[in-house]
């Protein structure tokens, strides 16, 4: 998971921290070279920390700090601010023309870096929002780039504009407009080629579409996981070409999360999105704060919130919340909760999402142990699923037969459904009245692992 390892060390840090009573200039200084080095082991850009450090100290070193009731949390404090500064203080949002008008963006970065992929993500983001944007296939060396922007467009429900492999970039994306012009289209999103690494000719090739075309936004995508060669990317394609936004790929690979970090305070340019997943769902807009947030190990409860509200179906959250009430939940219910906990990333996901939730990430509850879940409960009837009641020992000892498990496995489940059962009603119980309308949208979230 991103930034763990960074977690994991500054946490200790903050421990270590709140477990004094009072502070002294010393003891600040200390935490703070050993927040210094987690950076630095975290591929953070030299510079990038030794700023962030002495904007700390030039604050937490101070009567006001040292004196006060809480000196570790208040310093703690300062850091998560600094940190939220550091990452670029407010979410970017991309900027669009109105609706009658037609907004290009141009998609650039090495080979490599998921262009292709975050084009369509991006593309997809903007339809659920009410656009019309068009893709537009101008990666015309990279061999198959056009048909995998095409499968990825059609997965989107997103259409591709291509003119093959044979025509030059500029003539494309011209063609594109005229093309988006007759079909009511108000975004073009253009991905253009890749190269291994910077060279003139891919630059050539950018700066001609961006001097003949009205390029209202050129979008950078970086591999997170590169670390600091993503950071020199970036500072590079912004000095050359002029970006407006970056948008990070594989931050949920990178453990370390230095390119975050850096990429902002090294280009003066915002992120904009960080890629989290393979799937084409998986790009989330880049809160500062939130960030910060989950690098501290404080959680993400809004981003959590937001998952919720996004990847849960209205109409199953009444209806299971109606089956709640009545003591009617059952292993289809149960099993159907694990699938919307896997479109959200998974357990470990979800629980990088709350706060100290980095502390419970050795705890025994996994996505392999939601395979093996899910396995046993495929391997009941119809009736054993709808009316757990009926699972007598030979039942058990067929599931867990037909799910290669031990039967005791069958057992921990049948009593962790029952339990999980029980907890549900209570959880119902508390509803009504203001705090039902307060925690209504809670009803939507996964129980019982």
């Amino acid at each position: 998971m991103a930034f763990d390892n960074l977690s994991d060390k500054l946490q200790n840090v903050f421990k270590n921290l709140k477990s004094k009573g009072r502070l002294t200039e010393t003891d600040v200084k200390n935490a703070l070279r050993e927040v210094r080095l987690a950076l630095l082991e975290a591929d953070v850009n030299f510079k990038v920390v030794k700023n962030f450090i002495n904007g700390i100290q030039e604050r937490a070193v101070g009567s006001d700090v040292l004196n006060s009731l809480t000196p570790g949390q208040t310093v703690i404090k300062i850091v998560n601010e600094e940190m939220i500064k550091l990452l670029g203080d407010e979410t970017t949002e991309i900027k669009l023309k109105s609706s009658n008008e037609i907004t290009i963006i141009m998609m650039c970065g090495l080979q490599g870096a998921g262009k292709t992929t975050t084009a369509a993500k991006l593309a997809g983001k903007f339809k659920s929002k009410g656009k019309q944007p068009l893709l537009v296939a101008c990666d015309i060396y990279r061999p198959a780039a056009i048909e995998q922007l095409k499968i990825n467009g059609e997965k989107q429900g997103v259409d591709v504009f291509s003119m093959g492999d044979k025509h030059k970039p500029l003539n494309i994306v011209k063609a594109s407009i005229e093309y988006a012009l007759k079909n009511n289209k108000n975004i073009i999103i253009i991905d253009t080629a890749g190269r291994l690494h910077i060279d003139e000719d891919m630059m050539e090739e950018l700066h001609e579409i961006k001097s003949n075309v009205d390029v209202d936004q050129t979008i950078l995508v970086v591999d997170s996981m590169t670390g600091q060669d993503a950071v020199n990317v970036s500072e590079m394609f912004n000095d050359k070409l002029g970006i407006d936004g970056v948008i990070l790929t594989k931050l949920d690979g990178d453990t370390r999360g230095g390119a975050a970090l850096s990429i902002r305070a090294v280009t003066g340019r915002p992120i904009l999105y960080a890629g989290m997943g393979e799937k084409l769902s998986d790009l989330e807009q880049f809160y500062p704060d939130r960030m910060a947030s989950r690098i501290l190990g404080m959680g993400d409860i809004l981003t959590l919130i937001d998952k919720v509200q996004s990847d849960f179906d209205e109409d199953k959250a009444k209806e299971l919340e109606k089956k709640i009430k009545k003591a009617e939940f059952d292993f289809n219910d149960f099993l159907e909760q694990m699938q919307q906990l896997k479109k959200m990333g998974g357990i470990q996901e979800v629980m990088s999402m709350l706060p100290m939730g980095n502390q419970m990430k050795d705890v025994n509850i996994d996505d392999k142990a939601m395979g093996k879940t899910e396995a046993i409960i495929y391997s009941m009837t119809i009736e054993e699923r709808t009316n757990p009641n009926v699972l007598n020992s030979s039942r058990k000892r067929r599931i867990a037969n037909g799910a290669g498990v031990d039967i005791s496995e069958v057992h921990r489940l049948v009593k962790q459904f029952e339990q999980s059962r029980k907890m549900m009603k209570q959880f119902s119980g508390m509803m009504g009245g203001k705090a039902g309308k307060k925690n209504k949208g809670m009803f939507k979230m996964p129980f019982g692992f």
